[in-house]
C-alpha cells in the first residue's frame, strides 16, 4: 500500500516536528503547490536518516566492481542529474545501451527506465549494481567491502533498525532520489507565481507554440511536469535497433517507443533522444517540425508542422525557460562523502 500525502499536510507536520529527529518523516522535497501529490510507499515514509543514508550511497563508489563509478557519475547534479554522453558509460569504459535520463521530480514515475522494464524506484536502484555494462558488482559483494564500516553501521541502524543489507540499500537511494524535485524554474515563476517578467518575449511566444494546437507539444509533455509518462514512438526510425518498450511487451505495436522525456530543465541534458542522436535542442525542434520517417507505430500527433524560423527560435527559447537553476546548485544535493 502507498501513502498519499499533502503538501499542506507535511508542510504542518515539518513545522511541529523537531528538525534534528533523523526518525521523523520531513518534507524534504518542498513540494510546488501547483504539483500533485507523490505517490510515497507506506514502508519508505521520507526520514532524514533515510535521505542521508540514500545520499552517501548515491555517491558511493565502492558500489562498483572496481570502485571507480557511482550513481552520481551518470547523474551529475549541475547536469540536471544526466551526464552530456550519448550513451552512459560504466565500469572500464564499458558503453551502456541508451542515453541518460534526467532523475528531476523521479519520485512521480510509476515504472523506471525509458522502456518501463522496472516497477519502483526501490527496484530500480539496485539495478545499475548488477548490471555489467553499469556497475558490475552485486550487493553481497559491497557488504563485504563496508564489514565493520562504523558509520555505515550506525546510518543503516539510524534508517531502517537494521545492519547494512539490500532492503535498506535500495529503500535509502530511493528515498533520497525522491527528493529531486524541480518546480523553480522562469516558467514556473511566470505561470504559477504570477510573475509576468519571468519569461521574455521571445520565450512567452515560445509557450504559444509549446501549448498551441498546431504542435501539440503539450498533448505529450504535460505541465507542470511535463511528461504524460505515457510510450511513445516518435518516428526517430524506420527500423529501431533498439526496441525501446517492445524489449518488455515482446509486442510489435510497442516497437519503437520510449517514455515520454520530463522537459524539466531540458536545455541542460543534452544530447537527446534514447541513443543521444541529437546535439542540441535545435535538432530535436527540426525532428518534429519534419514530422518523423513515418514509423508504423509512430504517434499521430507526429506530422509535419510548418513551423516558421522565428517559432522554431521561439520555441527553443522556451525551453531553456524550463530550467531551474535552484535545483542543480542544490547543496542538498551535492555528494557528502
Amino acid at each position: 500500500m502507498k501513502r498519499r500525502f499533502s503538501y499542506l499536510l507535511v508542510m504542518a507536520v515539518v513545522l511541529s516536528a523537531c528538525q534534528t529527529d533523523i526518525e521523523v518523516p520531513v518534507d524534504y522535497q518542498k513540494i510546488p503547490e501547483w504539483f500533485p501529490e507523490m505517490d510515497i510507499p507506506a514502508e519508505n515514509e521520507l526520514t532524514q536518516a533515510r535521505i542521508d543514508l540514500g545520499r552517501k550511497l548515491f555517491y558511493e563508489k565502492k558500489l562498483s566492481r572496481d570502485e571507480s563509478i557511482s550513481c552520481g557519475s551518470c547523474h551529475q547534479i549541475d547536469k540536471a542529474f544526466t551526464d552530456a554522453q550519448p550513451i552512459a558509460t560504466g565500469v572500464e569504459g564499458r558503453l551502456g545501451i541508451r542515453n541518460t535520463p534526467t532523475l528531476a521530480n523521479i519520485g512521480y514515475t510509476e515504472r523506471m527506465f525509458m522502456d518501463g522494464g522496472v516497477k519502483t524506484l526501490e527496484l530500480q536502484s539496485q539495478s545499475p549494481i548488477f548490471t555489467h555494462e553499469e556497475m558490475d558488482f552485486t550487493i553481497a559483494e559491497f557488504l563485504l567491502r563496508i564489514a565493520g564500516d562504523a558509520e555505515y553501521q550506525r546510518m543503516f541502524s539510524e534508517a531502517y533498525s537494521q545492519e547494512p543489507g539490500a532492503y535498506g540499500i535500495s529503500r535509502s537511494i530511493a528515498a533520497f532520489e525522491r527528493t529531486f524535485i524541480s518546480g523553480n524554474s522562469r516558467f514556473d515563476q511566470y505561470e504559477y507565481q504570477h510573475d509576468e517578467t519571468a519569461l521574455s518575449a521571445a520565450e512567452k511566444r515560445g509557450r504559444d507554440v509549446f501549448f498551441s494546437t498546431k504542435t501539440g507539444c503539450a498533448e505529450c509533455h504535460v505541465p507542470p511536469l511535463f511528461t504524460n509518462f505515457e510510450y511513445e514512438n516518435i518516428g526517430l526510425y524506420e527500423h529501431y535497433v533498439d526496441t525501446g518498450r517492445a524489449r518488455i511487451t515482446e509486442l510489435p505495436e510497442d516497437v519503437g517507443k520510449f517514455k515520454v522525456p520530463n522537459l524539466r530543465n531540458v536545455a541542460e541534458t543534452a544530447p537527446y533522444m534514447h541513443n543521444g542522436s541529437f546535439a542540441t535542442l535545435e535538432e530535436v525542434v527540426e525532428h518534429f517540425n519534419a514530422g518523423g520517417v513515418g514509423h508504423v507505430n509512430q504517434n499521430p500527433l507526429i506530422r509535419p508542422l510548418g513551423l516558421t524560423e522565428q517559432e522554431k527560435a521561439d520555441l527553443v527559447a522556451f525551453l531553456h525557460s524550463l530550467t531551474d537553476e535552484s535545483f542543480m546548485n542544490n547543496s542538498d544535493f551535492a555528494d557528502p562523502n
